[in-house]
């Protein structure tokens, strides 16, 4: 038998060796690393095998929901849009009594479906403007159903070989979301936002990179098919699952099939209700034709057939996996007066909480929604047009009131008019001294001086006025003043206890304006003093 070949490689055998071959190899092609991480060689006790703990999640094969608990969940999030909501509602409750019955069906036949069982997934297309709620309702659906959700950008893929994300990794990241369990992530959710954006265009020529490729290939994940847990063309991820498999960790499957996990796509559809106008105009003839002007709201949506889908742009193939259709309407100032009073979510209680944060107790009057409500509606950017109104009329405020002694805010109409006014009244109003509230800050402070070295001080009336003045001069708050220029009081007050016994003391104006000099003066005495004299009344003195 021919001796071994000093210059031929041997077969790796650790994580390391297998490591040094890749570089070895890749090395010639440029910069290019692998770092095998967390594939740790079998260790001489466990025989190469690795216990793979499996969390079974049963909320979905014990679902119970009806249509009417799932929009009633929604309801405390989003406001109207009451058709999508009982849509979702029926298209969620039947998917997964679906795949509750089918799951039952494969225990009693094991692991067989009885033949002539067939199901056609409703997938779910929601068409509506910008900011009503689209993303919200599907987000807030996957939580009630506690099942893994994934949100994507329709523009961010493209075909396979291009430029672009793969359309497949939306189902890998399922099983991120449920934490590596493949059977929880095979009935989750995809949803993909702003669909419309992959419609070709008409009288395009050649290859539509990111319209028409990536709709052929969301047609076999809508519809079912098997996902390699690892993309092939990240060789990256294809060498740590190759290490899964030799150290025996790692899911024992493989794939990922899409049969029970519902897609919810989305879009505006900008464009799409002069294709359905113009279909129902053009049987229209003569000067009695009727001429309106072309909205996509409720009444006309429902005039909407798959051919307009297709004359818009897409494949009549991907629309057909789409069946369930629903429409989310714009939002009007009534609404946005709902949604800021009564959903869940308000971005007042955001800014309430945030005004909190600095000490003021920040109150919305009903006239003063009225007018943000308005504003938003003039956005038309939908409920995101409540942030911009409240950031751009709230700013000053945020900006000029934190570190004064103003501790309450009453937003109302006035206020918004009149913002530079106002502002000026309560820069006035900063000024002022809030005795009471700085004697509580003060108090704050002589407590945790008092537990922290175990003697008493105390800042007189005069004192509690001089540190509340210049906290306003400083825009900062008296508590914060306070321990800056008492930081090292202890050292001297401990000294100054050593020598007489002294154990309380009372600190005057003089100490705010010059606390080393006062701390100082009180030093001395100390010194020339019995033990039974008292420095503070040698100071009144």
């Amino acid at each position: 038998m021919p001796k071994d070949d000093p210059k031929e490689p041997k077969n790796p055998k650790t994580p390391e060796e297998l490591q040094k071959v890749f570089q070895d190899f890749f090395g010639k092609f440029g910069n290019v690393s692998f770092d095998i991480g967390g594939m740790d060689a079998p260790t001489p006790d466990d025989d190469g095998e690795k216990e793979v703990e499996v969390v079974e999640s049963q909320s979905i094969f014990d679902f119970d929901l009806l249509p009417r608990d799932v929009k009633r969940h929604l309801d405390r999030f989003v406001i109207r849009q009451d058709e999508a909501k009982k849509a979702l509602a029926i298209a969620v409750c039947d998917h997964y009594n679906h795949a509750k019955q089918m799951r039952a069906l494969e225990e009693e036949n094991g692991g067989k479906l009885p033949d002539g069982m067939e199901y056609q997934k409703q997938n779910v297309m929601i068409v509506g403007p910008t900011g009503v709620g689209k993303t919200y309702l599907v987000k807030h659906i996957a939580e009630l159903m506690g099942v893994p959700f994934v949100k994507a950008d329709a523009t961010k893929f493209s075909e396979t070989g291009y430029v672009g994300g793969d359309v497949d990794d939306l189902v890998r990241e399922l099983v991120q979301k449920a934490d590596g369990d493949v059977e929880m992530a095979e009935y989750g959710i995809i949803y993909i936002d702003e669909v419309d954006k992959l419609a070709s265009k008409p009288g395009m020529s050649g290859r539509d990179v990111s319209g028409r490729g990536v709709q052929t290939t969301l047609l076999k994940l809508m519809e079912e098919t098997e996902v390699p847990m690892t993309n092939p063309m990240d060789m990256r991820a294809q060498m740590k699952a190759m290490m899964q498999m030799r150290s025996g960790g790692g899911s024992n499957k493989d794939t990922i099939n899409t049969r029970h996990i519902l897609f919810i796509v989305s879009g505006a559809f900008s464009g799409l209700e002069k294709v359905v106008q113009g279909r129902l105009k053009s049987g229209q003839m003569g000067f009695g034709a009727e001429i309106s002007e072309a909205v996509l709201d409720g009444e006309s949506f429902r005039e909407v057939e798959t051919r307009d889908f297709v004359e818009f742009g897409f494949e009549a193939e991907f629309v057909g996996r789409l069946p369930v259709r629903v429409i989310c309407e714009k939002l009007t100032a009534a609404d946005f007066v709902k949604i800021l009073n009564d959903s869940e979510g308000s971005i007042l209680r955001q800014y309430e909480r945030e005004f909190e944060a600095y000490g003021i107790d920040a109150k919305f009057q009903p006239d003063a929604i009225e007018m943000i409500a308005q504003l938003a509606e003039k956005e038309e950017t939908g409920a995101r047009a409540l942030m911009t109104v409240l950031e751009k009329q709230l700013r000053d405020f945020k900006f000029d009131l934190p570190g004064t002694s103003v501790s309450e805010l009453i937003i109302d109409r006035d206020l918004l008019e009149n913002r530079e006014a106002k502002l000026k009244e309560f820069a006035e109003l900063g000024k002022r001294v809030d005795v009471k509230k700085t004697r509580s800050e003060v108090e704050i402070w002589e407590k945790e001086f008092s537990e922290k070295h175990e003697v008493s001080v105390k800042l007189d009336d005069q004192a509690v006025l001089a540190l509340a003045e210049r906290a306003t001069e400083q825009g900062r708050s008296v508590l914060q003043v306070c321990r800056e220029r008492f930081k090292d009081y202890q050292f001297g007050i401990k000294l100054i206890e050593k020598n007489t016994g002294q154990r309380e003391f009372v600190l005057t104006p003089d100490a705010v304006a010059d606390p080393d000099k006062f701390l100082s003066e009180m030093v001395v005495l100390s010194y020339s003093r019995d033990s039974d004299a008292s420095p503070a009344a040698e100071n009144d003195a």
